[in-house]
This record gives C-alpha cells, structure tokens and sequence, in this order.
C-alpha cells in the first residue's frame, strides 16, 4: 500500500545545506503495522510529510496504493488518512458527528453517505452515544478515537498514526490498540510513529529506525528482538542463594553475576543447549522459582541502535 523510494531531503541554513533524510526507503504492506522510530531530530517527520504529499522531496518518489503522490498533498490525502498527535485532527466546537460529517464531505462523499459512514465508525469505537456531544466535552481517550475515526472517513488503505496512544489512560490506550490491530485484520496498512517503545512493540509487524537522516535498522518485530537478545540466562530462588551454591556454580567457568540475592545471572555456551540443566544440578537444593533466557525488548534495542552501538539490519 506504501512504497517510499529513495527520498531524500535537504534544507538551508546559515551554515549550508542540511540534509534531513538521506535516501530512505520504507514500505508497508496491505494488514501490515510498520514502526518508523527514531529519536528527535532523526528525520521522522520529513519523511512523513514527504509520504503524505505535504513537502516534496529532492529525490525519490511515494507510491500509495499504485499512484504516484509524491509533492501532491490533494492526491495523497484522497489515498491515506492520518492521526496527528495532539488536538489538530478535530473541531472541537462542534458534536462528534458533526465532525464525521463535515471531513467526510471534504473527501468527496455526499453528506448522507457521510452519515451512514460516521455512524459506522462510532459504532465501531464505542461513541455512538456520544456523537451530538462537543469534542470538548469529551476525555482525552474518547477525542483519540474520534481523531482516528476521522481518519479512517473514506475508508483509505494507508493510515499514518502519530502518537495514537500519547497520555491516554490504560484502559483508552488498550481501546486504540485494539482498533489498530482490527483495522490490521481489514487489510488496511499503517505507519505508526511513537516514542512508546512498548506500544511499538506491541502493535508492529515490522520495524524501521531512522538515525540522523538515515535507515539503521530494519525487519519484522520478533526477528529484531530475537537477534538483540543475549545469551544470558536468569535463575531466581525462594531464598538466597548459599556461597556453597556459588562457588558450586562457578566451577562451571561461565560468566556469572548475582544481581540480587535470590538472582543469578549466567551465559552458558551457546553451542551446548541442555548446559542450563548442569547449572540447576550444581544449585541443588535450591528452590528454584523462575528459569528464563534474557528476551530484549524494544526500548533496549532502541537504545543499542540509536546510540551507534546496534548492528543495523
């Protein structure tokens, strides 16, 4: 549904030229969640503004669903819908349906198509009972929905996300998740930006970070975590652990550290997979409680990449 090709982007500044995107290339499959991450000033909303046709690039061209809406902003917004953070995406004196309506008429329906497709939407996000109140009468989390049924009006392939879930409550923010991941099953393919790490990791198929104008890293979600993983493993006790115990572990010759009493953290070989069973045989007679490999998430991972330190992919 998306196929950003090559983009690239510079402006001026008293010191010369500054190029803020250099030769991105991302693209997003129809069902498919993308995360395009990166830490301020990376270039993520240049390239977003590229994509949805706000900002034309120097170089390189945006393809959603098979036209060509690079630098052309009317084009563009026809084929994607978009969810800004912040309150930009809604008016807030008028009622919720109003709203549906009035940017359903912008995208070329007729005003009773855009009523059928209004309630549709709030019916689908739990508001229908409040489609005759203002927006600002409405929570955080109910606004975030209406901005997200905003977008979806005529019904685009294509949907760009900004911080869907930024300071909404657990119970609002599981409420948008769920939506995303329903419009996943609907086929329709999305461009989620967020410096929620967990919310990035929750909801994406696949991941593209941007450091400093530049793709570092790319790939699905659980290949990304599984290769930033470490070969660590973390046993947990009911009680502490005995010197008797350690020194019995430490005869093993692998790397070991306690971080707690109860905690111990090994790396046996990698090329022996039943050598975790040999270290529980040692701490006999513990009472082993948890037994578990060290799983990166997505924060670390973001972390390793942005500060220069991760593989890129």
């Amino acid at each position: 549904m998306l196929a950003a090709d090559g983009l690239v982007k510079r402006f001026h500044s008293r010191t010369g030229p500054i190029t803020a995107v250099d030769h991105i290339s991302i693209a997003v499959a129809a069902g498919e969640v993308l995360a395009f991450l990166g830490p301020n000033g990376a270039g993520k909303t240049t390239t977003i503004k590229m994509v949805a046709g706000l900002i034309r690039p120097d170089q390189g061209r945006v393809v959603v669903d098979g036209v060509d809406v690079t630098g052309r902003p009317a084009l563009a917004a026809s084929r994607l819908g978009a969810v800004l953070e912040g309150s930009r995406n809604l008016y807030w004196r008028l009622t919720c349906l109003e709203n549906l309506i009035y940017w359903g008429t912008l995208r070329r329906l007729t005003p009773a198509v855009a009523r059928q497709r209004a309630g549709e939407l709030l019916r689908m996000v739990d508001l229908e009972d409040r489609q005759h109140n203002s927006v600002q009468t409405l929570s955080r989390g109910m606004q975030q929905k209406l901005a997200l049924c905003q977008a979806l009006m005529h019904r685009p392939q294509l949907v760009l996300l900004d911080e869907p879930t930024l300071g909404l409550d657990f119970a609002s923010a599981e409420a948008i998740k769920a939506t995303v991941r329903q419009l996943g099953t609907e086929g329709v393919a999305i461009l989620l930006t967020t410096h929620q790490m967990d919310v990035a990791q929750q909801l994406a198929d696949r991941l593209a970070i941007i450091r400093a104008g530049q793709l570092v890293l790319t790939g699905r979600t659980e290949e990304v975590l599984t290769r930033y993983s470490r070969p660590v493993w973390r046993v947990t006790a009911g009680e502490a652990f005995s010197a008797g115990q350690l020194a019995a572990a430490r005869t093993l010759g692998w790397p070991l550290e306690q971080p707690t009493p109860k905690d111990l953290l090994v790396t046996p070989p990698e090329d022996d997979p039943a050598a975790i069973y040999r270290l529980l045989d040692v701490l006999r007679p513990a009472a082993i409680r948890l037994v578990e490999r060290h799983q990166a998430d997505l924060a670390e991972v973001f972390q390793q990449v942005v500060s220069g330190g991760g593989e890129a992919l």
